[in-house]
Order: structure tokens, then sequence, then C-alpha cells
């Protein structure tokens, strides 16, 4: 049990930096593919390339409760959250997106307070409101320009936070999910509700994929094996041994990532006010995460701990 552990942290970096790839594939491949259809893309690449490892069966299929939140975060995760964020990234960078995101541990605490009982300590709430701040100061920043010509937008920062709600909420449910269910199999479940529920954009993908270069259906296949197969599979057996709130705070690592890989491989560079804006998020996150003087330790199951 101790070395299931201690593989937690590797596997929590290889998610940031296949998580963190994705911000670049998904801006990549915006111009080519909708939001609907490289979602559907995505997740059908994804199931695929697990079923190897999942060996799915009737029988270890979960039923009840565990299969309706499967469902749950299969539609949140799988499906909300890859559509905000591919229209998102039609109008904001990698790295300004990926900054953005990132207050998603934030959000996560702030549902537990009400889903869990958890309350909502003073760091909780001023956190929350510096981590707003930082959002609000990317969006104004939407009248300077980069040094590849992006600007932030109103819709793409809104879609941002729509996109970071939806991975709270998903991180939150999938949690317990993991009690019953093993880590390649809760992904694969998830691809599988993702690619049924998108079914309807399936017409628009193969009118994109007969189009697109051969450059643009490798980054579809990388987001699919990659940021998606694997990426979530280790952020799953990481959470499967740790709270979600220490799982999350590994994330904090992506927008740095995301930041360079789009610089290098995009040359795209935030504008001045969404390093700043960023940075305010990022400490936001930072104090949710502080505990009241005299409050108990987080609990091991990750339940009162969830960000």
């Amino acid at each position: 049990m101790k070395t299931d552990r201690d593989l937690s942290l590797p596997a929590l970096l290889v998610t940031v930096v296949l998580w963190a790839s994705a911000f670049v594939a998904i801006r990549a491949v915006g111009d080519t593919f909708s939001p609907g259809s490289l979602t559907l893309g995505r997740l059908v690449v994804g199931a695929v390339a697990l079923l190897a490892v999942a060996r799915p069966t009737a029988a270890g299929i979960p039923r009840g409760r565990i299969l309706g939140l499967v469902v749950v975060y299969g539609l949140t995760w799988s499906v909300a959250y890859n559509i905000a964020l591919n229209a998102a990234e039609r109008d904001l960078d990698a790295g300004t997106t990926a900054l953005i995101v990132n207050i998603a541990p934030a959000l996560i605490a702030l549902l537990a307070g009400f889903i869990f009982k958890d309350g909502f300590p003073r760091p909780l709430i001023i956190g929350m409101l510096v981590a707003f701040a930082g959002v609000a100061l990317i969006a104004l920043g939407g009248d300077q320009h980069a040094a590849g010509g992006q600007s932030p937008s109103t819709a793409g920062v809104v879609l941002c936070v729509l996109a970071a709600l939806f991975y709270a909420t998903g991180a939150l449910v999938q949690k317990p999910v993991l009690a019953f269910v093993s880590p390649v199999m809760c992904v694969w479940l998830g691809c599988v509700v993702g690619v049924v529920a998108c079914l309807p954009f399936a017409p628009a993908l193969v009118d994109e994929v007969s189009t697109a270069s051969v450059h643009d259906l490798l980054w579809l296949v990388y987001l699919g094996v990659f940021p998606t197969a694997i990426g979530f599979s280790t952020w799953s057996y990481a959470l499967q041994r740790i709270s979600a709130g220490q799982a999350a705070s590994t994330t904090y690592l992506v927008p740095a990532v995301a930041t360079l890989v789009s610089w290098a491989v995009l040359d795209e560079v935030p504008v001045a006010l969404a390093f700043v804006g960023g940075a305010l998020c990022l400490v936001g996150v930072a104090i949710t995460r502080l505990r009241p003087r005299g409050s108990r330790p987080p609990a091991r199951d990750g339940v009162s701990a969830r960000r």
C-alpha cells in the first residue's frame, strides 16, 4: 500500500504535463474542429485507447447510485467541461485559458462547503474573492494584444469559468466512484458516457475529419490518447489514494507548463494583464487552502478536504 501512495506524486506529475499540453493541442486545432465535434473525437479516441487496459465486462459496470455518479461526472467533466474549454480557446490563448481554468480547486472547496457541509471559513471566502479578481483582471486585458495578436475576450473568460465549474463538479463526483471502480475503468466509463452524449455532433465530426489535414488529425489522436486516456487515468490513480484537495493542488503547475509549451509550439504569449491576473488566481486558490487556526486537519478519505 505504501508503494501505491508513493506513486501518486509521479502519476500527478504525468497528469500535469499531459493536461498542460491539452490546452496547446486544443488551440492548435481550434480552427479545424468545432467545440462539440472535437469533444466527441477526443472521447472516441480515448475510449478506444483504454479498451485493452480497462477490459470492460458487464459484471464490472457499476449499478445504482454509483452508475448515476458515473453519468454525472461523464456529463460534467467529459462533455460540458471539454465543450466549454474548446469554445473558450477560440477566443483565448492556451496559457490564459489554463490560468483561468485553474480556479477550479477553489471552486471545489466552495462546492464542498455546500455538499459536504464543510462550512465557509474566512480563507475560503478571501481566496475566492482574490481568484475572481484575477479573472476580472484578465477580462480587462481584452483591449491589449499579445505577441501573437490574441487578446482575451469576455466571452472566452466566462467560458473558462464555466469550464472550471464543470471541472470542479466532476472531480467531486468522481472521488466516491473510485472507491468501487478502478481508475482506468472509471475514465473509460466517463469517456463512453461522453461519447453517447456527444453523438449529435457526429455528422459535424465526420465532415471536419474529411477535410482536416494530417497534422490536425494527429493532434486529435494525441488529445484522445495522452491528455484523456493516460492523463485522466494517472489523475484517477492518484485521486483514489489521496484527497481531492491534495490532487488538485498539484495541478497549480498546469498554467505555467501550458504557457511555456504554448510559447514554444504556437508562439503565443498571454498579455501582461493576463500574467498578473493569472498570478492573482493562483494566489487566491492558495489562500483557500489555508486552514483557520485551531481547525482540524483534512480527513484522509478526502471528503472534507476536497478542493
